[in-house]
């Protein structure tokens, strides 16, 4: 079984693998006093210090514009910019000498961030396989295989499942397993019926789901070889007809895992769960494997909470390798939870710490926290602002706009949009689609980051650079009462001021 010591993947926020001893923060004269703040009440287990460069929004500084502007001082290890800043952090490593990197996009974010680190050399390990179903196979064509394959692997899954249907014909099943393993992929196939398991394995597949006493037979020619089987009760039968099954694999010589069988919510799932454990206590150096895709499929629940409680029962009863599909919709995504969740459980299982601060990829409903401002402390930031530009925040129930002129805070997103005073469409565009966003956040308790995406755990988006930074220009009062009088008078209209978006 797989031990698999990969770290998890990382977006470009993510924090740095070992923590450092000084690390230089950069930012911009607005979000100065923030950060330092953010600072001052983090017990940092490094030396933190603070470069305030001349520019007032430090969203719109890029890396090549920092590395001309930057004087890194001697003996710092980390030069973290914010997280919304273009460019590769790699031209500073360059320029400077120094590790660098974009930190969170929210500056907020930094205890969160470093808290991580400190779980990241041993995190990213797992114990559990993932199969991977490929349902109905007869009835698609090699073409839509493959890309379910494809699908399927770049999610995380170990094995790509070939699903054989009961009373259809598969004659190319034989072909479809070759050219996937030809393709690099492992292959398991799910089926009882001896011609197809002998096609099957004949063609490379390394696993067969699955054998009891109709069909176990077919498992005497596999003695010896590389390939295993998942051996299951009697049709009908309790787990007790288990043992000879397992006697004659045994003396085959043939390699097994066991599947007690999960059985859904309503039809027995608390006893199944006994199963898995009492097979546990009957042969705790075996191997088990469970169908997660009978609990994930036939509940209308989010698979992604599901499916991290299963791989954590999963990893504290024996079970070494986990089946599931991605049929229904609300449970899209399946393998990539379970390969996240597989991590995480081990993680905790075996570190004996509980699964939480550690990996939040699998939050994406709701955020781990919900980082928010105080009215006092967004009129405080309001009275550093000198353009005319709308900066938008939310906490939990309230949305607050203003820019240098104007402060509204609100629930009613179109009463809010009333008090701005925006005639420009583009402008009135962009502010309705922050504003929607700002409240979906508040309906689904999430942080909101005007100009970036929601954070939606592992289907987060990733950031197109090319849209982060909307620049776009609300012109102030007084210029557009001044285009008023000229227009009224006749006289040619000014060109509009060319304030970059807050």
């Amino acid at each position: 079984m797989p031990n698999d010591s990969r770290s998890a993947d990382r977006r470009s926020d993510s924090p740095p693998v070992r923590l450092p001893s000084r690390v230089l923060f950069v930012t911009g004269k607005l979000a100065e006093p923030a950060l330092r703040r953010v600072l001052s009440r983090m017990d940092a287990p490094f030396e933190c210090e603070v470069a305030v460069l001349k520019i007032t929004v430090a969203a719109l500084m890029t890396t090549s514009w920092i590395a001309r502007h930057l004087e890194v001082p001697s003996g710092t290890d980390l030069v973290l910019i914010p997280g919304l800043c273009e460019g590769d952090p790699a031209l500073l490593r360059e320029q400077f000498g120094v590790p660098a990197a974009k930190g969170p996009k929210d500056l907020r974010e930094i205890p969160r961030y470093f808290g991580q680190a400190q779980a990241a050399p041993d995190y990213g390990a797992y114990s559990i396989e993932i199969l991977a179903e490929i349902n109905n196979a007869p009835r698609l064509s090699s073409s839509e295989i493959r890309r379910a394959a494809d699908y399927y692997r770049a999610s995380g899954a170990d094995l790509i499942d070939i699903g054989c249907t009961p009373g259809a014909p598969f004659p190319e099943l034989a072909n479809v397993v070759g050219e996937l393993q030809a393709a690099g992929m492992r292959v398991s196939v799910d089926s009882f019926d001896p011609e197809e398991i002998r096609a099957a394995v004949g063609a490379g597949a390394e696993l067969v789901l699955s054998v009891n006493r109709s069909n176990l037979e077919v498992a005497r020619d596999l003695g010896g070889t590389d390939a295993r089987v998942v051996v299951i009760p009697d049709f009908g039968e309790g787990i007790e007809t288990l043992d000879r099954s397992i006697e004659a694999l045994e003396r085959w010589r043939v390699r097994y895992l066991i599947d007690p069988i999960i059985e859904p919510i309503g039809f027995g799932f608390m006893a199944s769960l006994e199963r898995y454990a009492e097979i546990h206590r009957r042969y705790p150096t075996a191997a088990q494997l469970m169908g997660v895709g009978n609990i994930t499929e036939l509940t209308s629940a989010d698979s992604t909470g599901l499916n991290a409680v299963l791989m954590a029962i999963s990893e504290e009863i024996g079970v070494r390798a986990v089946l599931t599909t991605e049929v229904i919709p609300w449970a899209r995504g399946s393998v990539r939870e379970l390969d996240i969740a597989r991590r995480l459980m081990h993680y905790a299982v075996q570190s004996q710490v509980v699964p939480k601060g550690v990996d939040d990829r699998l939050l994406t409903v709701k955020d781990p926290e919900i980082l928010e401002y105080s009215e006092a402390e967004l009129r405080q930031l309001q009275a550093a602002v000198r353009d005319p530009n709308f900066r938008i925040f939310t906490d939990r129930e309230t949305i607050t706009v203003f820019n240098s002129e104007i402060f509204v805070r609100g629930t009613d997103i179109q009463e809010i949009f009333s008090q701005l005073g925006v005639e420009e469409a583009t402008h009135a565009f962009y502010l309705g689609r922050e504003l929607m966003k700002a409240r979906l956040a508040i309906t689904l308790g999430k942080t909101y980051r005007q100009e970036g995406a929601l954070s939606w755990g592992y289907l987060t988006p990733p950031d197109d650079v090319k849209s982060e930074h909307v620049r776009l220009t609300q012109r102030s009062r007084r210029t557009r009462a001044g285009e008023a009088r000229n227009r009224g008078s006749g006289a040619a209209e000014p060109p509009g001021e060319g304030a970059a978006g807050g």
